[in-house]
């Protein structure tokens, strides 16, 4: 009999039978459970749980929909559904810097990351041939502080011309919009490195270097209006020390920035990341 993988995802005030009514529900409709995490957090007091399962070819999506729509509405559930065979596409911004890009590249490229890059979009040509070698659109849109508006407008179209489902900003030197950041809340993801606030503006790892850090590394979270203070899915830390160069320690902070943000991003298209407040739940 031929089966498809589907992906449910929930949070909802926390009580009693809310696995036992899922589960239920999955079990009458003839599904099979792959894989199932729960997490019930005491402070919020809120339930989060995501299902894998196998929906049989006889049934109709729209009634698994219809069904657990009903049951969603008796515990006020924020759910989704999702068919885990198709791939998100993907919408890569980028700067000067390549090392995030290229990782991401090669990860779709290989198999390793479940996803579809529909397109990149830089400020700068640098990567338009390194775009053309893998046969993704490659839109060069330059900004100033006079065609800000213009370009977000321009990159927003794109977006949503394209159904992008996640825009993943790495390394993009540009601060965006709180107009663009409300626009694209849950779907946007973005890299930095983990000295912010101590290492702000350009060259982090210089001032890193000159200061004698001995631990560098990224955070990746989720886009929003507070600048890099949207909810973190994923940090990673290298030790350093006292002989190595500046240009050492950028190198490391690459390897880990690309690192960070791969595994952000892969978490979010395989559906394991719920909001929780301001922080995040991640299924891994």
């Amino acid at each position: 009999m031929q089966h498809n993988d589907f992906i449910l995802t929930l949070s909802c005030p926390d009580r009693t039978g809310i696995v036992y009514r899922v589960s239920g529900l999955l079990f009458d409709l003839g599904c099979n459970i792959l894989d199932s995490q729960q997490f019930g957090d005491e402070e919020t007091g809120r339930f989060f749980l995501r299902v894998h399962f196998d929906l049989p070819a006889a049934i109709a999506q729209q009634e698994l929909r219809d069904q657990f729509g009903a049951l969603a509405a008796d515990y006020g559930m924020a759910w989704h559904i999702h068919d885990a065979r198709i791939k998100p596409r993907l919408l890569i911004m980028a700067s000067k810097q390549g090392h995030c890009l290229n990782d991401l590249l090669f990860r779709v490229s290989s198999g390793q990351l479940h996803a579809e890059i529909a397109g990149i979009v830089s400020n700068h040509e640098d990567y338009a041939g390194l775009a053309a070698s893998y046969g993704i659109p490659f839109h060069y849109l330059p900004v100033t502080a006079d065609t800000k508006d213009e370009q977000e407008r321009r990159m927003l179209a794109l977006v949503e011309r394209e159904r992008i489902d996640l825009v993943v900003l790495a390394r993009y030197m540009q601060i965006l919009s709180d107009t663009l950041c409300r626009a694209l809340e849950g779907r946007a993801i973005n890299i930095h490195h983990s000295f912010l606030p101590s290492f702000k503006g350009a060259r982090p790892y210089h001032q890193a270097h000159t200061r004698g850090v001995k631990i560098i590394g990224a955070t990746a979270h989720y886009v929003t209006a507070d600048l890099d203070e949207g909810p973190i899915i994923e940090q990673d830390i290298e030790r350093v020390d006292h002989s190595m160069t500046a240009q050492a320690l950028a190198q490391v902070g690459s390897d880990v920035e690309s690192l960070v943000l791969s595994r952000a991003v892969r978490w979010h298209v395989e559906h394991r990341i719920l909001i929780n407040g301001s922080k995040t739940v991640v299924f891994r």
